[in-house]
């Protein structure tokens, strides 16, 4: 079990707790959009070619997978609440640094500054979503989707800002510092709301590698943890293949110029974020089974316009209604891994690290289906897990028939 806040003194009231949450949903999501759109900026400032700004991204990758995989077990061993505050801190620094790298054109600067960010960015992905459910299941309503709502929406304020930058010629180290030092300081105003000891477990200090792995092991042998695994592949596949893959699909299939493909993917981002804020109101009204599986419905068929149609327009509202599709399938099943008794923190954290696994490791192979076969048609994989998404919506259903009221 997990412990919780002791002492004379109760628990910070669940508002509280979410509030200081969407700020740091936001803060992600404007950091990591804040150096997404400024990569061309900074491979020019560091004189890459497009294989050594490959080399450089990779720090992204392997801080990324690191955090996530080392975030349950420290989770558990120290709480949501350390976690939250020492990789929020490992990401502004990265941020920082990579801005510092730029201005001093070092891509071996640039690879530690990512490196941070992406250890930082992973870590806490994770123990938010951890926290996020406990303050769901307090609040006795669905947040889940209006935190995931609220990060998309910091990646469309990022965007914007950075598009509002690059227009104005601000300096990459500029920006990214200025983004940096706000960041910190408004994640040291609001990590105290986050209580202490939410998340750890009694003895987490004394357990080895080996009994966490067994532990993760035996959650996946549970047929709904399991097939709530299913759904959260699919959907969080569907997320991460247009993040990495859209602008250039709607160029390479459909024959968008760069300038319309790069506002296609605005349209997805935007349809996303609309989505995840409508999400709670239609969990309350129509249960959390039934929103999923309809948003798998739709981000099929928006994959099947893009994929088998040529019409220009049929492709476009393909891609608004894989943005919408797409949305609630995630923070959804983040949600039904939180409910009933027992270790609801190791079941949130193994259903969020998988979620981020799809998202990070399956787009790269996507790439390498489209080597071979055309980006076009490797996005049938992804069509194919979102209908497994569908079949297994069930497993997402609450503990009562309101499921979440």
């Amino acid at each position: 079990m997990t412990e919780h806040p002791g002492g004379g003194a109760p628990p910070t009231a669940p508002t509280g707790r979410r509030r200081a949450l969407q700020w740091i949903f936001l803060l992600l999501g404007v950091s990591l959009a804040s150096w997404v759109t400024r990569t061309p900026a900074i491979r020019d400032a560091l004189a890459a070619s497009t294989g050594e700004m490959g080399l450089v991204l990779f720090g992204l990758s392997v801080g990324s997978m690191t955090g996530i995989l080392a975030a349950g077990p420290v989770v558990r061993r120290f709480g949501t609440r350390p976690v939250i505050a020492v990789s929020m801190a490992l990401a502004v620094a990265g941020l920082a640094v990579l801005g510092v790298a730029t201005a001093l054109a070092t891509a071996p600067g640039a690879f530690a500054g990512l490196l941070l960010f992406g250890l930082g960015m992973g870590c806490s992905e994770i123990a938010t979503n951890v926290e996020g459910a406990e303050v769901e299941r307090l609040a006795g309503r669905p947040l889940m989707p209006l935190l995931h709502g609220t990060f998309s929406a910091g990646t469309v304020a990022g965007a914007v800002l950075g598009m509002v930058f690059t227009r104005a010629e601000v300096a990459v180290e500029w920006h990214l510092l200025g983004v940096a030092v706000l960041a910190g300081i408004i994640t040291t105003a609001v990590v105290p709301a986050v209580p202490t000891g939410f998340g750890k477990q009694r003895g987490g200090s004394r357990r080895g590698a080996g009994a966490a792995a067994r532990e993760q092991f035996a959650l996946w042998t549970q047929p709904r943890i399991a097939l709530i695994g299913c759904v959260v592949l699919g959907m969080a596949l569907a997320e991460g293949a247009a993040n990495d893959w859209l602008p250039l699909l709607m160029v390479d299939a459909h024959g968008f110029d760069p300038a319309s493909g790069t506002v296609l993917f605005a349209a997805f981002a935007a349809s996303m974020t609309t989505g995840r804020f409508a999400g709670s109101a239609l969990v309350v009204r129509f249960g959390r089974a039934a929103v999923v599986r309809a948003s798998a419905g739709l981000a099929a068929l928006g994959l099947i316009a893009v994929i088998f149609t040529s019409s220009p327009v049929a492709a476009s509202a393909g891609v608004v209604l894989w943005g919408l599709g797409a949305a609630l399938g995630f923070p959804l099943a983040i949600s039904a891994a939180g409910d009933g008794g027992g270790d609801s923190t190791a079941r949130v954290s193994a259903v969020a690290t998988a979620g981020y696994l799809a998202f990070l490791v399956g787009p790269p192979l996507l790439g390498s289906l489209g080597d071979h076969f055309g980006l076009r048609y490797a996005m049938i994989v992804v069509l194919v897990l979102v209908g497994c998404a569908a079949l297994t919506a069930s497993a997402v259903r609450g503990p009562s028939p309101a499921e979440g009221r």
